[in-house]
């Protein structure tokens, strides 16, 4: 394989299986927040949060990780500021404690805190503006979860990246995927560069979800597809992948590894294919070249739709875990093409209507037709080209959905955001 696509396939794995506490929205904003508040240099006093639509739509209804029941940005953005730890990155809340809980409940009962919805061309963008007794502060993070591009203290710039930089960093690496040279790299990659990445990605997202398994988390479809619907590999996979979703929107400390940004994501691309692995009794290796396939070919599909939309992310991840439970059944190219294929042709509906408990359904939904997609796959049978979004070949299929996504749903995306706000729930 081509050495710099096999070192650029590394960076990309290594960049984005990093791991997160708690749903990447809020922790996002918390993230900022801490920022801000490092710079700030005193307590804070008040603060304005101005969101995206997007980060709005994924952070307002999720428990934010480490409160036990506080929901939303004000939460996410005083907590983050009082107890954050910056250097912390996707973990910032991680040594959260009491009393910063209380601290926090007292100043969001003062009301110090006031969201905005941000005019911006981009779906993941975030500012955080710190007022103290003598000072202002301001962090913003945008396009990247943890992508500061702007440190200010009293309108002084501290730090600034240009926007330019920031698609760069990301999209000329994610460019260079394709599903023929994903399947070499799964197949021929040193497992030593990459061992340290999937095994902690087994070990958080495995722990996670037998927490969500065994514990009372959000609607709890994981335990619910257990004792309605049997035992078997199948609904194990959609189960356990499910579970971990309700740990993680229900306000579960434990961190997971993300994928795509997104802890959900990060879930579903992992763990069907560490059910199936266990069930076929594969090896090691297998199980780990399955994972890079999978955690690979889900990003090939979010670079052409972007971190956030109006495209539910678990069906990309879904696509992932799919191809990968297809390679640990022997599948070459053209069968996990046909999985890949099958699987878009059935659940590429979902909507992304925000983070919050029913993401668990709808990642046991994405499953379910990515392990239908597989056993199509596997008896030689697939959707054609001209079936609705379905090309000539898996590239031009992906690209398809991928533009429905990112152009076709933007309009889907607003209305979402609308609809969630006349709710009149709050931010």
């Amino acid at each position: 394989m081509d050495r710099t696509v096999y070192d650029t396939y590394v960076r990309i794995l290594t960049r984005e299986l990093v791991p997160a506490l708690g749903c990447t929205e809020p922790i996002a904003i918390a993230l900022a927040a801490a920022k801000a508040r490092e710079v700030l240099g005193e307590e804070p006093r008040r603060l304005v949060v101005k969101c995206s639509g997007n980060i709005i739509k994924n952070a307002k209804g999720v428990i934010v990780p480490t409160t036990g029941n506080m929901r939303g940005i004000d939460t996410s953005a005083v907590l983050g500021a009082l107890a954050g730890n910056a250097s912390l990155g996707l973990e910032v809340l991680s040594k959260v404690g009491p009393a910063d809980l209380e601290a926090t409940r007292q100043m969001l009962a003062q009301g110090v805190c006031t969201v905005e919805l941000l005019d911006t061309p981009s779906r993941l963008h975030i500012i955080v503006e710190i007022t103290g007794d003598s000072h202002t502060a301001l962090a913003e993070i945008r396009d990247e979860h943890t992508n500061v591009v702007r440190i200010e203290r009293d309108g002084e710039r501290l730090f600034y990246k240009e926007v330019e930089e920031v698609a760069d960093e990301d999209d000329g690496d994610l460019d260079a995927l394709n599903l023929a040279d994903i399947l070499e790299f799964a197949n021929t990659v040193e497992l030593d560069d990459i061992r340290p990445i999937i095994k902690r990605q087994i070990e958080y997202n495995t722990r996670i979800a037998q927490e969500g398994m065994t514990h009372a988390y959000g609607g709890r479809v994981g335990a619910t597809l257990m004792r309605h619907y049997g035992g078997d590999v199948r609904v194990r996979a959609r189960a356990l992948a499910a579970a971990g979703s309700d740990a993680r929107m229900g306000g579960c400390v434990l961190p997971v590894v993300i994928n795509s940004g997104s802890g959900n994501q990060g879930i579903t691309c992992s763990v069907p294919i560490i059910v199936y692995a266990k069930y076929l009794a594969a090896t090691e290796e297998t199980l780990y070249r399955a994972l890079v396939l999978s955690n690979l070919t889900a990003l090939l599909q979010k670079r052409g739709i972007g971190r956030l939309s109006a495209f539910c992310g678990a069906v990309c991840a879904a696509c992932g875990s799919g191809a990968g439970i297809t390679y640990l059944h022997g599948g070459d190219y053209d069968a996990i093409s046909r999985t890949i294929t099958n699987t878009l042709a059935n659940a590429s509906g979902i909507v992304c209507d925000g983070a919050k408990g029913s993401c668990a359904a709808k990642i046991a939904t994405s499953v379910d037709a990515a392990i239908l997609a597989h056993e199509m796959s596997l008896d030689g049978n697939t959707f054609g080209a001209g079936e609705g979004l379905v090309k000539d070949n898996v590239e031009q299929t992906i690209a398809s959905i991928g533009r429905m996504a990112a152009d076709g749903m933007r309009e889907t995306d607003s209305e979402i955001l609308r609809i969630m706000i006349d709710q009149g729930s709050g931010c």
